[in-house]
């Protein structure tokens, strides 16, 4: 038995740590271990309700508005406050853009590198490269010469001597197996998406004032004020750049993501047997299409609610976030009730109790009592939860009532033809990868029919924008409890507030990279991250690229899930085995 630790995990937002045990050549054992700690939902206490939002959405600088959409909605629903359709529509427009700019970072700038040798690209064919990515799309891109110029790039960079972001990676190794044109095209599409990514940003800096972290979120409603003919406000002209550059977004997305993904897929289909982890899937929903009915929380949403129980594709059972409890007998914190007992988060506690031992250390995990992260144990009706785009694809594939059944289905059954595999495909380390490509799909699209109708309320002279009915804390009741359910880029993520005398009593996010990245319950059971390890094929334990691949499929987000760090004599990077 060998014994794998890499720490940190790069290529990530956050501190995360994964030890495995290797026999035989596979993973038989792992441990997912959060290595920071920041406190935000601490810091909400105390405060204005109305104020948490723009403290929330510093939990993360990667899910950009999502914290700030999550709270607000905790806060309204606590409140009974409805919001204008046009705040709506704001709101789902930022969110669709977020998902898209994420789930293309997480493709070409996070996770390409675990299937893509860079290196390997300098030995390409710009002509046959051409070919290779006209028989995939039309790409206007497609030539030899473009090709032939990307390589020059690339062969200059490296014989620079300074590689960047591409210094650390395992080239050479004998799980890459895309031949040099695949790499060269990838490197090329890593490059473009920097401009696309761009572009994003910039609809989020005309609807959010800014990115990261944008300021137009109010409780209420938002403060993007609209005027077709005005200056400084949302306008016409405003309305048409972002049409413009939701075009660009569409035909990247067509002609170079989802090829990219078939190709990448093409060549290592049998990572559709390794990651599938417990097969349970969790999903919130999100993407209102009407104002609904903030009290109840419920609201007719493009992708729907429900979860999945042992990878059972037949049902989609329904969501009640009262079931929702956390755990910390394997985290470093304590709750006074006692650590084996599940709180559900009105009810939960964030006190932290470092237990372990000081960096630098060998192993986090050596004995079933260990504390071992900063993490928590998310758990719904006890059981452990994947969370994220592959959970929210396969509600809506199952769900012939989603507002989203049909556009999800179709693209996946598109990809899955074009893999010649099977729905059960979908359960796996490839089927994440191919699950955010058909989310950005789905999303690139339906982004159209939201933009559609701001602009068409906008020149109907409906600029209503905010509900300031209960603005004043003198309208509020005492005491009142309220839930923001959305589902991140990452995930069902849910902030949860109590208000008593017009301030914030207690305040507890469990977010996406919890319900993944979370250590043991309190029955030992463990987490998503590390049930999905667990068979996991290990070529070269010096080099595990393969236990990279699975845990970057789910994009993690630490910061997030963490909620500082002591960095005196930290490592860049290490992978100790033993």
């Amino acid at each position: 038995m060998t014994r794998v630790v890499i720490d940190p995990v790069t290529r990530i937002e956050g501190h995360l740590r994964i030890e495995v045990e290797v026999d035989d050549g596979y993973v038989t054992n792992a441990w997912s271990s959060c290595t920071m700690w920041r406190g935000i939902e601490r810091i909400l206490q105390g405060r204005d309700p109305r104020d948490a939002w723009y403290y929330a959405q510093r939990l993360c600088g990667v899910c950009t508005g999502i914290h700030a959409h999550t709270s607000v909605r905790a806060v309204e629903n606590a409140l009974g406050i409805t919001i204008p359709i046009n705040a709506v529509l704001v709101r789902n427009l930022i969110e669709a853009v977020q998902y898209i700019h994420d789930h293309v970072v997480h493709f070409y700038h996070l996770h390409a590198l675990d299937w893509v040798d860079v290196v390997s690209a300098l030995q390409a064919d710009p002509e046959a490269t051409a070919k290779l990515a006209a028989s995939l799309s039309d790409w206007p891109k497609n030539s030899t010469t473009y090709f032939a110029g990307i390589k020059q790039r690339l062969e200059k960079f490296v014989g620079s001597g300074q590689l960047g972001p591409f210094a650390n990676g395992f080239w050479g190794h004998p799980a890459y197996v895309l031949p040099p044109e695949a790499n060269l095209m990838a490197v090329a599409h890593y490059l473009e998406a920097l401009d696309i990514q761009r572009d994003m940003t910039r609809i989020h800096a005309i609807l959010g004032g800014k990115n990261p972290h944008m300021q137009t979120f109010l409780v209420g409603g938002v403060a993007l004020a609209m005027d077709p003919n005005g200056q400084s406000v949302f306008n016409t002209q405003r309305a048409m750049m972002i049409k413009s550059m939701l075009d660009q977004i569409l035909a990247f997305t067509t002609q170079v993501y989802i090829p990219d993904v078939i190709a990448i897929g093409t060549f290592y289909k049998d990572w559709a047997n390794y990651g599938r982890g417990s097969g349970n899937y969790l999903v919130y929903g999100d993407f209102p299409l009407s104002i609904g009915d903030p009290s109840t929380n419920e609201h007719l949403l493009y992708f729907t609610r429900g979860y999945i129980l042992d990878g059972d594709l037949t049902q989609r059972l329904p969501v009640d976030q009262a079931k929702v409890k956390e755990y910390v007998a394997h985290s470093w914190y304590d709750y006074r009730v006692g650590d084996d007992v599940g709180l559900h988060p009105w009810q939960g506690e964030t006190t932290p109790n470092y237990t372990g031992p000081r960096p630098p250390y060998e192993y986090l995990f050596t004995g079933m009592d260990d504390k071992y992260s900063w993490l928590k144990s998310p758990r719904y009706d006890e059981h452990p939860m994947e969370v994220g785009p592959l959970a929210r694809m396969l509600i809506d594939y199952i769900n012939p009532d989603s507002p989203a059944h049909a556009s999800v289905k179709a693209k996946i059954d598109t990809v899955l033809r074009a893999l010649n595999v099977g729905p059960e495909a979908l359960l796996s380390t490839l089927g994440r990868i191919a699950a955010r490509a058909i989310e950005t799909w789905v999303l690139a699209e339906k982004a159209y029919d939201w933009y559609d109708q701001l602009v068409k309320n906008m020149g109907s002279g409906n600029l209503q924008i905010h509900n300031g009915e209960k603005w004043n804390p003198a309208t509020w009741p005492k005491e009142a409890e309220g839930v923001g359910l959305s589902d991140a880029p990452r995930g069902a993520l849910g902030h949860w507030v109590r208000i008593k005398d017009g301030k914030i009593a207690n305040y507890q996010c469990v977010v996406p990279s919890t319900w993944n990245a979370g250590p043991r319950d309190a029955n030992n059971t463990i987490g998503p991250y590390e049930a999905s390890l667990i068979g996991t094929p290990i070529a070269d334990p010096e080099r595990p690229v393969e236990v990279l691949r699975t845990i970057h499929s789910f994009d993690p987000c630490i910061a997030c899930a963490a909620h500082i760090v002591d960095t005196k004599g930290r490592e860049l990077l290490s992978i100790r085995v033993r």
